[in-house]
């Protein structure tokens, strides 16, 4: 089954205004297919260019602007997929987009590091980005109640495109993607040898999600120096397995300001780190899922609004906390996740003594709708 992604309307509404579009997200998450529909609305005017196989590389590899009209002829729309195995793609980019004015050019790329570095130097001013997120919730269905019923699945599974259409064989889908794709590029960027440190990092993380974590503890945890924690964890980041959210810290001696938040990009890929499949029910760690999957739907959200609010988590020495934060037009908007509608929890008074002109508000499984929700009312 094929979805309907919540960006690909914000895509099309770019393509043809002068500017190259980038798009990241991790390995089979959809890029492909995503730009496969775009094509099939040019059919006689579209051409797909597969950076995986030799020869498109070497087609598009330190040719000058002449050779590039000639290869590409005049196609309307052209996508570049896996485009960061190109060398000096920027470079590239950059000619035909300057050369090829009445050419869309749509470049994709699984790991930002690889494509976002080489482009975004040679293409100022003339790239549009966006990022590709697993599923979400309402791009698999718009029934709120359907969207409630298959909500731990979810927090089990994910959402990664071919676990949905196929969850008989999620597990096997996301061991897999977890062992042969995932990293994959972080490993192959950095030239790194120790695929199991990679391992032992990222389960710690994962038995983390939810909570502050410390790189000393973390060192020591894995039996490796900080210094490599940090570097392992920022190319984690950039090959879209995990991400941070760091604290909230203005205006108190009292808040805390060195500590962060780690995140995963999909819940199912962190149950396949632990290897932890089992029902809800079953689970200590409902809590720290639940509020992973708010936290990355709201993510997935903003992304399809194109909004980038700030993001911090928000607690004092004193343990007064906020799970959640967004800093949008110098506001800030706290939210409370909690797994249990039933339980009662307090704004902390502190808090809007710090910022007064602040808003609170409780997440949980009632009415988390509106807070991932990108369009209009869903159907009940």
């Amino acid at each position: 089954m094929i979805y309907k992604r919540g960006i690909e309307a914000e895509i099309e509404k770019r393509l043809f205004k002068g500017k190259a579009i980038a798009l990241y997200g991790p390995r089979r998450v959809g890029k492909t297919t995503l730009v496969k529909d775009l094509l099939q609305k040019y059919p006689q005017e579209g051409r797909y260019l597969n950076c995986d196989e030799p020869d498109v590389r070497q087609a598009l590899t330190e040719k000058t602007s002449s050779e590039l009209i000639n290869y590409l002829g005049n196609h309307k729309l052209v996508v570049i997929d896996e485009a960061q195995r190109v060398k000096n793609i920027g470079i590239t980019l950059k000619l035909i987009t300057d050369n090829m004015p009445d050419m869309q050019i749509v470049a994709t790329g699984s790991s930002s590091f690889d494509l976002s570095n080489k482009i975004k130097e040679p293409l100022t001013g003339r790239v549009c980005e966006f990022q590709l997120y697993p599923l979400s919730q309402l791009e698999i269905t718009e029934n709120e109640t359907e969207i409630k019923r298959l909500l731990e699945s979810r927090l089990i599974y994910g959402t990664y495109p071919e676990v949905v259409t196929n969850q008989e064989i999620a597990r096997e889908t996301l061991q897999n993607i977890y062992r042969n794709y995932l990293y994959k590029d972080a490993l192959e960027f950095q030239g790194l040898k120790s695929p199991e440190m990679v391992e032992k990092l990222l389960t710690a993380l994962a038995l983390q999600i939810g909570q502050e974590v410390s790189y000393t503890e973390l060192a020591n945890l894995v039996g490796i120096d900080q210094k490599t924690v940090t570097t392992y964890i920022r190319l984690l980041e950039l090959a879209f397995v995990i991400f941070r959210i760091s604290p909230l810290s203005r205006n108190l001696r009292k808040e805390i300001s060195k500590s962060r938040k780690i995140y995963f990009y999909d819940l199912g890929v962190r149950n396949a780190v632990i290897n932890n499949f089992n029902p809800i029910n079953m689970r200590s760690d409902t809590g720290q899922l639940w509020e992973n999957f708010v936290i990355v739907e709201r993510a997935k959200r903003n992304e399809i609004l194109r909004i980038s609010p700030n993001r911090y988590f928000w607690r004092t020495w004193d343990k007064q906390e906020i799970d959640y934060v967004e800093e949008e037009g110098g506001i800030m908007n706290a939210f409370e996740i909690k797994w249990n509608e039933k339980v009662k929890v307090k704004k902390p008074n502190i808090w809007t003594e710090t910022y007064p002109n602040s808003t609170w508000k409780k997440i949980d499984k009632e009415n988390f709708i509106d807070f991932i929700k990108y369009k209009g009312l869903l159907l009940r």
